[in-house]
């Protein structure tokens, strides 16, 4: 039975836009700014509990290093573990682009074998973005990435939420594929959804509190961003920087977890917290 970090091509993984960093600001950098920034906090932090400024992450399914390489960066080490060669070389030309050719790393493999081809224990933050959907065992791919970390390590989990999908399909007129959605054990709308699996926020801090990690920091990402117009953004001058500033606003709201399209939990182990 498969168990990819990525999905297979029928199934396209949402592709990551580029962090805070990128100037454009573009609506794409919109939809994942919130996890950018908790993230990088959590690296920053990482960094001034070691000591060590060059901190070793491991990005399962990375893909072509939509956060691999900006990760990199910010001087650290990172590792991607994913199992398409395609993606491995994309990979390998971005981080040669982008002048951090040094500090990634690009490794064929997938959840099942993990360790078969990265070291158990061996990193200070996983990431897991994108992934759950697609693996077989949720909770095998949650305690597959908090086995590769280290004592006072950290846990990036992001996945597609159940309740953005719900309200995207009823306001487009999709009443009946609303109500299957809401209703089905993964979430789904029927049998032509691109998206194996979704999640509630409860289902997701379950899992990484099962596989050993205290629950740091629960986000809603792409709360509104998936529902605006785009003609509202790209046309209304400062229209896309209030949307950034009402994104992370709404992004630590319980209330919104249940209507966004992806939902970000930060674990960590007890080293990290007491840090």
């Amino acid at each position: 039975m498969s168990d990819p970090m990525r999905p297979p091509a029928s199934h396209p993984r949402p592709q990551t836009a580029s962090p805070r960093s990128d100037p454009s600001r573009s609506r794409a950098a919109l939809r994942t700014a919130v996890v950018w920034d908790v993230l990088q906090d959590a690296l920053d932090r990482r960094v001034k509990a070691t000591g060590r400024p060059a901190l070793d992450v491991l990005d399962t399914g990375g893909g072509s290093g939509n956060f691999a390489v900006p990760v990199a960066g910010l001087g650290h080490r990172v590792t991607v573990v994913d199992p398409s060669p395609n993606a491995l070389f994309a990979l390998e030309r971005r981080a040669a682009e982008a002048g951090v050719a040094d500090r990634v790393r690009g490794v064929q493999g997938d959840a099942g074998g993990l360790f078969e081809v990265v070291e158990r224990g061996g990193y200070d933050a996983v990431l897991c973005h994108g992934v759950l959907e697609y693996v077989d065992d949720p909770a095998e791919g949650v305690g597959n990435a908090v086995a590769a970390l280290r004592a006072d390590g950290v846990l990036s989990l992001l996945a597609a939420g159940l309740g953005g999908a719900v309200l995207a399909r009823a306001l487009a007129g999709h009443f009946t594929e609303a109500r299957q959605a809401l209703g089905d054990p993964d979430g789904r709308w029927g049998t032509a959804d691109p998206v194996p699996r979704r999640f509630t926020a409860e289902q997701l801090t379950g899992l990484v509190e099962a596989a050993g990690l205290r629950i740091g920091a629960v986000h809603g990402v792409r709360v509104f961003a998936d529902l605006v117009p785009g003609v509202l953004v790209d046309t209304e001058p400062g229209a896309m920087e209030a949307l950034l500033k009402l994104e992370a606003a709404a992004a630590e709201l319980a209330a919104f977890h249940s209507v966004a399209t992806q939902l970000h939990v930060l674990g960590e182990t007890r080293g990290a917290h007491e840090a």
